[in-house]
């Protein structure tokens, strides 16, 4: 019996635990020599979880196409303005008050639309947390500016989900091409293809992937 079967493959509704991370950390080291690698330089990746609802939902918003730190200020702001952060508190702030605190205009129409969305019952967020993927993801991808990399985070962050792969996070490809000595960074479908073998411990892998892509990559980028 090998490693990767010591264990049944997770329901895709059961969240992550300290301990199915730590087994599919092994899992990981066994299938990919690479990985096992990183995890004896670096030791094990954190499990890097939110708290579900709307405020890390709109934090994942603010976060697509910009910087961590850029979009962490910004939902500083967003909660210093504006304490408890609900859609309904959200929706009081003006076009004015939402730019003073860091949002572009196109944030601003996607923030408020999953605030909208949310206080009128079209998105429960609650009800969304037992769901399958597939479904969660037809949910969300309603709202205008939740687009697929957006339900991957939330997926993986918030609802722990162990086999949530964001092909088109560009951290992975960076890394992925780094690691396996890629002479082109890969497209989502290359990478998607790679990470089959990591069934069903994706979400697992994403956060090795990350846990090089700041250990190594982004210091190296300080260095220069």
């Amino acid at each position: 019996m090998t490693l990767k079967e010591t264990i049944s493959p997770t329901p895709e509704i059961e969240s992550l635990t300290p301990e199915t991370f730590t087994h599919a950390l092994m899992v990981l080291a066994h299938l990919d020599s690479d990985f096992a690698r990183i995890l004896k330089k670096f030791g094990p990746p954190p499990m890097w979880e939110r708290e579900r609802g709307f405020p890390t939902l709109l934090r994942i918003i603010l976060e697509q196409q910009v910087s961590l730190a850029s979009a962490k200020a910004v939902y500083a702001r967003l909660c210093e303005a504006i304490q408890p952060l609900t859609p309904e508190n959200f929706l009081t702030l003006d076009d004015m008050q939402l730019k003073g605190i860091g949002f572009s205009r196109q944030k601003m129409l996607y923030c408020r639309e999953l605030a909208k969305a949310i206080t009128n019952g079209q998105l429960n967020l609650v009800q969304l947390e037992t769901m399958d993927e597939m479904t969660i993801r037809t949910e969300l991808k309603r709202i205008k500016g939740i687009g697929d990399w957006t339900v991957d985070i939330y997926l993986l962050m918030a609802l722990q989900r162990p086999d949530v792969f964001p092909k088109g996070d560009l951290g992975i490809a960076i890394a992925l091409q780094k690691l396996k000595g890629l002479t082109t960074r890969p497209t989502p479908t290359e990478i998607e293809a790679i990470a089959q073998n990591w069934r069903p411990w994706r979400a697992v892998a994403t956060r090795i992937l990350w846990h090089y892509y700041l250990s190594v990559i982004t210091e190296n980028k300080k260095i220069k």
